[in-house]
């Protein structure tokens, strides 16, 4: 077998599972004004950027090849409130940028994520009553802001909430506001990590959180229980479904996308990026192909595409 392995064009040739730029989601953070870049301290290489800047983002996706951007935003502290009453204005930041991207270049992707944590002074995904998340009338928000991403020209509708039967009411919300070909990633199974707390600084909820989100996200103990939540969200009309994190959880994207033979997404979050990225600049790895072996772990595991921080990154390095 060794033979095979002596030099590179017989590795290449033999290779069983590799990355290309049509696997990947580039994750970006848009902010109010205009201006530069703004670095985020915790996710080395990473910015905030100005409705503008994600433009221009749009722009070197589509010359990179990347098909899908995925949208969140930094919401400005005093435009949250209890209820996330922001995430329904038709004219928030991600409902600008997504215009902006498909007036200037509308052959990329849009996913953009449902949930009520970037617009909530509490930082929870849904609206509460004293400590108690309320899921229904979570649900009923969760639809509204569905339909108002979509009427902007996100083309991939992506419930990040957890909350129970979402995905069922937001196929109904869009198909009633003529948004039948809206698509519907559903983060089925999204763990209670410790690897999100980076992206909470990115999006400014952090410092926001009341408690924290296990009453709602999975026990990182349980796939059974990530079977059923699949399973209910494909029934409901999820179009794909998501395993977030993804490194530590290879062998539940594994069991889903054998299970059920639609398109499954990892989420490199923003924890195993920062991990990595925090060895690179120590010098404590070689950070070009640490982000290709674990993107490669994520393909092996059965993932139809990834969500990564890296994604501009690597197609630079594949098309060298």
């Amino acid at each position: 077998m060794r033979r095979l392995r002596q030099a590179d064009w017989s590795r290449r040739l033999v290779r069983e599972t590799a990355i290309s730029v049509n696997d990947l989601i580039w994750p970006i953070f848009v902010r109010e004004g205009g201006g530069a870049p703004q670095p985020i301290a915790s996710m080395p290489g990473v910015d905030r950027l100005s409705v503008e800047g994600c433009v221009e983002v749009a722009k070197r996706a589509r010359d990179l090849g990347i098909p899908v951007l995925a949208l969140f935003p930094y919401t400005d502290p005093d435009k949250r409130d209890e209820t996330g009453s922001e995430a329904l204005n038709e004219g928030n930041l991600v409902c600008r940028a997504s215009r902006a991207i498909k007036a200037a270049v509308p052959e990329v992707g849009i996913l953009c994520d449902v949930a009520l944590d970037p617009y909530t002074s509490h930082g929870h995904d849904g609206v509460m009553e004293g400590d108690r998340i309320l899921n229904d009338e979570s649900v009923e928000l969760l639809c509204r802001q569905a339909v108002v991403q979509a009427n902007s020209g996100c083309d991939i509708i992506g419930p990040s909430d957890m909350m129970d039967g979402r995905v069922a009411c937001i196929r109904a919300a869009l198909d009633s506001a003529g948004r039948r070909d809206t698509m519907i990633m559903a983060y089925s199974a999204k763990y209670a990590s410790a690897f999100y707390g980076p992206f909470r600084d990115a999006v400014g909820s952090g410092g926001m959180l009341k408690g924290d989100k296990r009453t709602y996200q999975m026990d990182f103990g349980n796939t059974d229980e990530a079977v059923r939540e699949a399973a209910q969200d494909i029934a409901e009309g999820a179009d794909m479904i998501m395993v977030k994190p993804g490194l530590p959880y290879l062998d539940v994207l594994g069991r889903l996308a054998r299970e059920f033979g639609v398109p499954t997404f990892a989420y490199q979050t923003s924890g195993e990026y920062s991990m990595i990225m925090a060895a690179v600049e120590r010098g404590w790895l070689d950070g070009d192909k640490a982000m290709i072996e674990t993107l490669s772990a994520y393909k092996r595991a059965g993932a139809a595409g990834i969500l990564s921080y890296f994604s501009p990154r690597v197609a630079e390095a594949l098309r060298s």
